[in-house]
């Protein structure tokens, strides 16, 4: 499974899911100040999952009809810790009943909620 840290998640918790395995690039490394719309794209690009605290990427796919990744996961809380947010997502990608594949996965504490991202994926 491949990442993509939007450039407002932290660098901590993409270092995390480095350690845990992960294939995962930061904006806030290699291209910091990028807007939205071309984050969406690289995501998209690279088949990478999108992570992010930032909402308007939903936006971006449901009402802009921009090209959607492989899936998003969008962290819906203010974090404890800089490392909180790849701890959750690791406990996440540890539950069976989880894919993160063609969804819009809302991440929120003691709660999760996914939204298809298929439609959006295949253009229809």
């Amino acid at each position: 499974m491949r990442f993509l840290a939007d450039e407002n998640f932290p660098l901590a918790s993409v270092n995390i899911l480095r350690q845990a395995g992960y294939d995962t690039a930061a904006i806030i490394q290699d291209s910091p100040g990028l807007k939205d719309a071309e984050v969406l794209g690289r995501a998209v690009q690279e088949q990478r999952i999108l992570l992010s605290f930032d909402r308007c990427y939903g936006e971006l796919i449901y009402r802009w009809k921009k090209p959607a990744p492989i899936g998003i996961v969008y962290f819906r809380f203010i974090p404890r810790t800089p490392e909180e947010p790849g701890e959750l997502l690791l406990r996440l990608l540890k539950q069976s009943a989880i894919s993160l594949e063609g969804k819009l996965t809302i991440l929120e504490h003691g709660r999760v909620r996914q939204r298809p991202i298929y439609k959006t994926l295949h253009g229809e």
